[in-house]
């Protein structure tokens, strides 16, 4: 089985944590797309959901389902996302996509937050995936010499742009052996938006497509 196919079988063993007339957060990102795919084929059965990016916003509006403001929606009962770096305490690294503070949102105003992906990014501890950290523009050198003064190597992302019109600095040489310490500590650096350790709300499941089938941690 191809990395694909387990981002596909992981997506798909999270349709069963939907329940009939459910309003569904969605991530963002190759394993979301999935999940947004074949959500496709049970649209009859939620009454909307809500998008953590204009690029899922758009994947579903084109699968007809409908897309709502988590304003007028309040507490979710569901949250569906990848992520690019998990552990067994079910702490993520997110944000490849650049999507992590719209992403973080949806985390904290949902009761469950299930995150599929492929067995790859099971790891003992977080930091070998750059950890992303969403910038306003004008801190981004100021952020980058907090972070040097950490040990830590900060790359902006080139040419992008987040949602919320900021930029990404991409952070190496980081091993997070207390996240939701330094999730704390590094959302404190005047100028970061989010960062992209999801530990202080972590995943309440984490659901793994591996050559050996669908494993489940929670």
């Amino acid at each position: 089985m191809d990395q694909d196919a387990m981002k596909k079988a992981a997506a798909e063993a999270a349709l069963s944590y939907i329940e009939n007339g459910m309003i569904v957060g969605i991530g963002t990102g190759s394993t979301a797309n999935h999940f947004i795919d074949l959500l496709a084929g049970i649209k009859a059965r939620i009454d909307g959901t809500v998008a953590s990016s204009e690029a899922s916003a758009q994947r579903l509006r084109g699968h007809g389902i409908p897309v709502l403001d988590l304003n007028s929606v309040g507490q979710l009962p569901l949250y569906v996302d990848g992520a690019d770096e998990a552990t067994r305490q079910l702490y993520l690294i997110k944000g490849g996509g650049g999507a992590l503070t719209r992403e973080k949102i949806l985390a904290g105003a949902s009761d469950r937050f299930v995150c599929v992906a492929d067995g790859s990014k099971l790891v003992n501890y977080l930091g070998k995936f750059p950890l992303p950290l969403e910038v306003i523009p004008m801190a981004r050198s100021f952020v980058a010499r907090e972070l040097v003064k950490r040990g830590a190597r900060p790359v902006l992302r080139d040419g992008f742009t987040t949602d919320n019109g900021n930029v990404i600095l991409d952070v190496h040489n980081l091993e997070i052996m207390e996240p939701v310490a330094l999730e704390t500590e590094l959302n404190m650096i005047p100028g970061v938006v989010t960062v992209g350790i999801f530990a202080a709300r972590p995943a309440d499941v984490l659901i793994l497509g591996t050559a050996e089938g669908v494993k489940t941690l929670s």
